[in-house]
């Protein structure tokens, strides 16, 4: 179950929480996250998994997590001699930082519908309890 809104009011968060409260990532996502933001160049997934002292396999899953989440982006890298690899890097800051606006103003909306349904739904119930009939 998520962690209520008012747990998270009280919380000292970091602008990294919000790879967590917006899509549920794990730690271990955000150490992936900030050894692409850290490096000058994209990284393969191999390269991913020493940064974070991780196997590939697990560092193959954090990088799948954070490209669904739209976070980064996977480029394909093609040998001259046939074949190719990908590297991975952090997405543009602001078109994440839009995406997160965009999904917390769909939020909010969906929020405050629900809150005025609350009113309707249990209004009628408050003055039925106030006010019995005889």
């Amino acid at each position: 179950m998520p962690d209520p809104i008012s747990e998270d009011l009280r919380e000292e968060l970091d602008c990294l929480s919000l790879l967590e409260s917006f899509h549920g990532l794990k730690e271990l996502d955000r150490q992936v996250f900030v050894a692409l933001a850290d490096s000058e160049d994209p990284l393969t997934v191999k390269e991913i998994g020493d940064v974070v002292d991780r196997e590939r396999s697990t560092a193959y899953r954090a990088v799948q997590r954070l490209l669904e989440a739209g976070y980064i982006q996977k480029e394909q890298v093609n040998y001259e001699e046939g074949g190719y690899y990908h590297v991975y890097r952090v997405d543009e800051t602001e078109a994440v930082a839009d995406e997160m606006q965009r999904m917390l103003n769909d939020w909010y909306a969906k929020m405050g519908q629900l809150i005025d349904e609350f009113r309707e739904e249990y209004a009628d119930q408050e003055t039925t309890a106030t006010h019995p009939e005889q």
